[in-house]
């Protein structure tokens, strides 16, 4: 079971639209059939749809836990370079104000050396904010992503044996107004997924 953006449920409930109005219209060539007589019976096939919110997957109080859980391990994991960045940041900030207070009084040499420093300070601060930040990511995608594989896997085992034809994703599809809260899964999927998976596994070591 797939998770569809919006242009694929688009398409799909197009077809199913398409192919109703199609049935009911004659063919190029053929004559319309006459009062009485029966057309011939169309199967079309059962659907039965189901929205999930993939965001509340995620949440801290009723989201699902392994994957909290992990979060929140790779967090604390880039703790340590957090600090670091905003200590820079302060420094920075403590340096920048300093100079403001004493300009006037220095030779423009003195301040032209100072600025060149807070500004190797800013360049410092950009780059190790971009390397930390690329290796979050990397390192919970690494953690995170088996989640979500298993999430999916759980999704589609759950439509099967509720007999759903077809999940969308509301965080991903555009267009949908209104839509009745039975068709809602997501809190019944997160309790049966947490009974099932609890957040017992071990998160890898970053390699």
């Amino acid at each position: 079971m797939k998770i569809f953006r919006a242009t694929v449920a688009a398409a799909f409930i197009a077809a199913i639209c398409v192919g109703s109005i199609r049935a009911q219209q004659p063919r190029p060539g053929t004559a319309t059939p006459t009062t009485g007589t029966s057309a011939p019976a169309v199967n079309l096939p059962e659907t039965k749809i189901a929205l999930v919110n993939s965001d509340e997957f995620n949440d801290e109080k009723a989201g699902i836990v392994r994957l909290v859980v992990a979060m929140k391990k790779v967090d604390t994991e880039f703790g340590p370079r957090r600090t670091e960045l905003q200590t820079l940041q302060t420094q920075i900030e403590k340096a920048t104000a300093d100079l403001a207070k004493v300009q006037a009084m220095q030779t423009p040499v003195v301040n032209q050396q100072q600025q060149e420093k807070i500004d190797q300070m800013k360049r410092d601060f950009q780059r190790k904010g971009e390397d930390a930040q690329g290796a979050y990511q990397k390192r919970l995608q690494e953690v995170i992503g088996p989640i979500y594989e298993e999430i999916g896997k759980a999704l589609d085992a759950y439509a099967k044996v509720h007999g759903i034809t077809l999940i969308l994703d509301v965080t991903k599809v555009q267009g949908i107004v209104s839509a009745s809260d039975s068709l809602d899964i997501t809190k019944a999927f997160i309790t049966e997924f947490n009974s099932k998976n609890p957040a017992t596994a071990a998160v890898t070591a970053p390699k």
